[in-house]
């Protein structure tokens, strides 16, 4: 948002936030903690000005990890899968315009994860995804994990306690025509099964076939 602008007045950019989250359906989970983002992670309030967008997407990790801390919840494995699936995202928002979990050809944000190759091989899953954007101040990592943690669908899926995977994206620039430092963060979430052999299957292919020499019986 700005104000009016002359050549012969200062243009005064106020900064802003945006978030979205896409949950699982069936994900349910109440946090009553107050959320408060720390500042273990070095970066934490750094801007796209300051810092890389790779380091922005490290630190964004960092952040929501330290929030699971606090409820007693495991860490999350970095996937390169989802981390990819989150970038493209993240990036396709900002040169495109739009800010939603649906690409404007259709995708949701499952087609996306599946065509990232997060869920080859996997019989199960559950994802979800968080978005945002912010300038300004408001474009940095702490900013973007403390307005998710005040919202109850993106703080569900920080918290959940079945995810074991994530990957974070972040781009420079927003969905919108605002100038100063700004960035766009997608967070990507899941947990998978694996489709394995069968037990007996795995021992048939493991073992050498053994051979036998049938016993002759005499008859009477």
């Amino acid at each position: 948002m700005s104000t009016a602008a002359s050549p012969h007045r200062k243009r005064r950019v106020l900064p802003v936030l945006v978030v979205a989250v896409a949950a699982a359906s069936w994900l349910a989970l109440t946090a009553t903690a107050p959320a408060a983002v720390t500042s273990g992670c070095t970066g934490a309030s750094a801007t796209p000005a300051e810092a890389s967008s790779d380091a922005l997407a490290q630190v964004t990790v960092c952040l929501l990890d330290q929030e699971r801390s606090r409820y007693g919840l495991r860490p999350l494995r970095l996937n390169a899968r989802l981390a990819q699936a989150a970038l493209a995202h993240s990036r396709d928002m900002v040169e495109q315009r739009y800010f939603s979990h649906t690409t404007p050809s259709g995708a949701t944000f499952g087609d996306r994860i599946r065509a990232a190759g997060y869920l080859d091989g996997a019989r199960a899953w559950m994802l979800g995804e968080n978005i945002g954007w912010g300038t300004l101040q408001l474009s940095t990592p702490e900013e973007a994990v403390s307005a998710w943690m005040h919202s109850p669908g993106h703080r569900a899926n920080i918290l959940c306690s079945s995810f074991r995977d994530i990957g974070a994206g972040v781009a420079v620039g927003v969905p919108d025509d605002l100038s100063g430092p700004a960035a766009t963060y997608t967070t990507d979430f899941g947990v998978k099964v694996i489709t394995q052999p069968s037990s007996r299957a795995g021992r048939a292919a493991g073992r050498p076939r053994r051979h036998r020499t049938p016993r002759r019986r005499r008859l009477p």
